[in-house]
């Protein structure tokens, strides 16, 4: 692993009866290789105005993301997820599971 792979991860705290009210969606993440990768998704996720909170679980190739779908479209959280590998080594594509 080269030392330019390394991602810090966003912070961002979301209050719990925010997550409890939020939109939940559920999403297959495919071109996730290692926790960096990991890191690139959640963080490209993150950083979108409108989501609270994501979790995403490399050993399942899968992201939980709590949003307001007033704020932010399931479209564009699928467009962060391909936009998180614009690095040209990694390409990472995102399928919803559950709405």
């Amino acid at each position: 692993m080269s030392d330019n792979c390394h991602v810090e991860p966003i912070q961002k705290t979301a209050l719990d009866h925010v997550i409890q009210s939020a939109d939940r969606i559920l999403m297959s993440i495919s071109g996730m290789g290692c926790p960096n990768c990991a890191t690139r998704v959640r963080n490209g996720l993150l950083s979108l105005d409108g989501v609270h909170d994501a979790e995403v679980m490399l050993n399942m190739c899968m992201a939980e993301v709590y949003f307001d779908e007033n704020k932010v479209s399931v479209e564009t959280l699928i467009q962060a997820v391909a936009g998180a590998g614009n690095d040209g080594r990694h390409n990472y594509q995102a399928q919803v599971i559950m709405e």
